[in-house]
């Protein structure tokens, strides 16, 4: 099974989410939490709705992690001075700190994990992700992977018949 893209996917990436999930627990949100404050360091979280979209969080949830962060003080809500709907989500001095705080931790969870791979190919590999990555993101409006699906998808004419396939 370890041959098979998806299952091997799967086994690295829970492996990955409970190290980090340790390293980030006092987080209001564990690993969802913490790269929320990530993003709002790294000047990412322009709206509460595309963050929600960038991260792949639901916009219910979305709200309810910022009213957690926000409580610790960890990130706050300003408004967007181009549309006064819109809100910028903002790390805090604290929430800097405390992002300084664990992003060793998360780091050495990640050098763990990828201590099994030679020296020279880690840093590959990070690159190949990171392509990956964009590649399939939300983000992307070129990415559609329902129909990059249904394209392989052999056209199948029912049993007997020839022709045209109807389109209703």
């Amino acid at each position: 099974m370890e041959d098979n893209f998806g299952f091997a996917l799967g086994v690295v990436f829970r492996a990955y989410a409970k190290v980090v999930e340790a390293a980030v627990a006092e987080i209001p949100g564990g690993p969802r939490g913490y790269f929320t404050l990530m993003a709002a360091i790294q000047g990412h979280a322009n709206s509460q709705r595309a963050l929600a979209k960038r991260l792949g969080i639901d916009r219910t949830i979305m709200t309810y992690l910022l009213d957690d962060l926000e409580r610790a003080d960890l990130v706050e809500r300003k408004p967007d001075p181009a549309d006064r709907r819109s809100r910028h989500i903002v790390a805090t001095e604290h929430g800097r700190q405390r992002w300084e705080e664990l992003s060793g931790p998360v780091g050495l969870a990640e050098q763990q994990l990828l201590d099994v791979l030679p020296e020279k190919s880690r840093a590959t590999f990070r690159a190949l992700l990171r392509t990956l990555a964009h590649h399939v993101s939300p983000d992307d409006p070129m990415v559609q992977p329902s129909r990059a699906i249904a394209s392989q998808k052999p056209d199948r004419q029912p049993a007997g018949r020839t022709g045209r396939r109807s389109t209703t």
